[in-house]
């Protein structure tokens, strides 16, 4: 398998504060506790990188890995849910959709979808408020693990079919998705 080494670089709360870099950069866009973090672990391979964890709405600020100078990885707070003010979601939405509009190195935005779910409103509302804007999306089904294998070509098509685009099918366990991916993700920063 072959993975990047990968190393943590600094966290932000808005577009001032991340770091000046000319790589490409991939910001993660999912909900709660859709795999983001487990996503960077894995092709990183160290389960240590991005902190991973059963509640809902840890990651507050934008979280940016290194992926051996070849590309970035920003890790966004999940959307959907939080135990927090509606004033600091506010805020948050603000900072969240400055970054995404104006960050002049963001190569894709990456959208997970759980493989074990359906796709959930605010996963459509994300959707629509990225078409809105006209910014390159790919979409990585994750989780792919947890379903039977001759089901996951089904929900990664039907994904498909509701998105368009890329989709890609990811397990954080198995090593074919993950190299795959990060393949697909080395050719898009060509």
């Amino acid at each position: 398998m072959k993975h990047i080494d990968a190393k943590f670089v600094i966290s932000a709360e808005k577009l001032s504060q991340c770091p000046e870099t000319d790589l490409p950069e991939f910001p993660l866009l999912g909900r709660s506790n859709v795999g983001k973090s487990s996503f960077i672990n894995a092709l990183a391979n160290n389960k240590k990188l991005a902190k991973t964890s059963n509640t809902p709405g840890k990651t507050r600020l934008i979280n940016f890995f290194n992926f051996a100078d070849l590309l970035m990885i920003a890790d966004l707070p999940g959307y959907g849910y939080a135990k927090v003010s509606k004033d600091a979601q506010a805020k948050w939405q603000n900072y969240l959709e400055e970054y995404l509009l104006n960050r002049k190195q963001i190569k894709s935005m990456i959208q997970f979808i759980d493989a074990r779910h359906e796709i959930q409103k605010n996963d459509y509302q994300m959707r629509e408020w990225v078409n809105n804007y006209n910014l390159p999306i790919l979409t990585i089904v994750t989780k792919v693990d947890y379903i039977p294998r001759g089901k996951i070509q089904k929900v990664v098509s039907d994904i498909k079919k509701e998105f368009g685009g890329e989709v890609l099918p990811f397990s954080a366990e198995d090593n074919y998705y993950q190299e795959k991916t990060l393949e697909y993700l080395l050719n898009l920063c060509q």
